[in-house]
């Protein structure tokens, strides 16, 4: 289950939803669980040591064993730290692990159900990120990929790439997060200031934002609940 990591935060169940605000951030108080509890944010500090810092790209894998797993470059490529975000509500550090390429990449595009294109930023070429181990991922360098301008997904099946030079990085936002259950009280907000990345786990609606300080998780409770329910039902049935 690999996510894009620029997809946009535009998806929304019943009336719980997520504002993205980029001209501005407000002062907040450090509560980080709405009081209608529909959404919950949940900041480094609550998260294992390796969410403590930033990073410069993401990815979602579906382990063999069913377990989602989620990845964070840090280090401008060196290492890759591992969390198991199966559960939102007890993430898991799953240690790290150092990986020998030139420098930062992107993830690209899935390769088979195994493996994740990567693209090292600065024209450095490209690399066959290999998650048949899910604790121990490896690098390999790639060759064909002679285009280093963005790329654009083709669903599951591929990507494309241009042949735009000197591909300027995204740079860093500050994102408001609202919860829009009660329309009556919209001032139950805050922030997460210079986002990096976003990505987003449709099964259990939870968001990931790495920050400048860290990694945030939004999670809707209620998503969460009714995927367990489903899972039981599902098992039941059998």
């Amino acid at each position: 289950m690999n996510e894009n990591p620029n997809s946009r935060l535009s998806k929304r169940l019943g009336r719980t939803a997520i504002a993205i605000v980029t001209f501005g951030t407000f002062a907040l108080p450090a509560a980080y669980a709405m009081p209608s509890s529909h959404l919950i944010v949940v900041p480094p500090t609550d998260l294992p040591e390796l969410a403590r810092q930033t990073g410069e790209a993401m990815l979602l894998y579906e382990a063999l064993d069913g377990r989602t797993v989620l990845y964070i470059e840090q280090n401008n490529g060196a290492r890759l730290a591992m969390f198991d975000v199966t559960d939102p509500s007890h993430v898991r550090g799953e240690g790290s692990v150092s990986l020998d390429g030139p420098g930062a990449f992107d993830f690209v595009s899935t390769l088979g159900n195994r493996a994740e294109m990567v693209r090292f930023r600065q024209g450095e070429g490209s690399a066959v990120l290999d998650l048949r181990k899910a604790k121990d991922p490896t690098l390999k360098r790639a060759q064909g990929l002679t285009l280093q301008g963005p790329t654009m997904a083709l669903g599951n099946d591929g990507f494309t790439v241009t042949s735009q030079d000197n591909v300027v990085a995204q740079s860093s936002r500050d994102y408001l997060v609202v919860d829009t259950a009660n329309a009556q009280d919209l001032n139950r907000v805050f922030d997460v200031k210079r986002v990096h990345v976003e990505i987003a786990n449709n099964a259990t609606g939870t968001t990931f934002l790495l920050a400048e300080d860290g990694l945030y998780l939004i999670r809707r409770p209620a998503v969460e609940a009714y995927n367990r329910n489903r899972e039981l039902i599902r098992i039941q049935s059998q």
